[in-house]
């Protein structure tokens, strides 16, 4: 791995993080597309997914379930915007620091895991969307997968506190 600056010189890690980045953009902008040709049957599918535990989870209560739908949609709208939030924030971070630093591994680490936090924390929001209803609410979604909402916004977290640490710790010379 080269170890002094070329324009044209991308560390894997930093590459890697790139690209989990735009993937987490794309699927911000993918799921705005999909619940604008979609939404009737987006919402009709978590519904479905509700009404097969109506009884059993629900105790046949429909408002309930109603609740519940309305809720995990606010959940899809939520992975739609940190996709597209955090990705930007990602690919912004990272440009800072091939622009600005030696691409050193505190560079490197902080490119990779903040563009994994990218992808993995609003993957979680959409995954906790898709099943809250068949699991009788948001907060138990939450809690089902809350192994995949930590890790996302510990590496987001974590990633641009160490893009701030490698901004000044390791300047670009050349």
């Amino acid at each position: 791995m080269p170890t002094s600056y070329s324009p044209r010189t991308i560390p894997t890690p930093m590459m890697i993080g790139l690209t989990l980045a735009f993937i987490g953009v794309l699927l911000g902008f993918l799921l705005g597309g999909a619940f604008g040709l979609l939404e009737p049957a987006i919402l009709a599918h978590l519904k479905a997914s509700g009404e097969a535990v109506l009884a059993t989870t629900y105790g046949g209560d429909v408002a309930k379930l109603d609740a519940v739908v309305d809720k995990s949609w606010t959940y899809m709208l939520r992975a739609h915007m940190h996709g597209g939030a955090i990705g930007s924030a990602a690919l912004g971070a990272i440009g800072i620091l091939l622009l600005t630093t030696g691409r050193g591994g505190i560079a490197q680490l902080s490119a990779l895991s903040i563009g994994a936090g990218a992808l993995v924390y609003p993957t979680f929001w959409l995954v906790a969307a898709l099943a809250a209803p068949g699991l009788g609410g948001t907060g138990a979604a939450k809690d089902a997968f809350e192994w995949i909402a930590v890790p996302g916004a510990g590496l987001a977290i974590l990633g641009i506190i160490g893009c701030l640490i490698a901004v000044w710790t390791d300047r670009r010379t050349a």
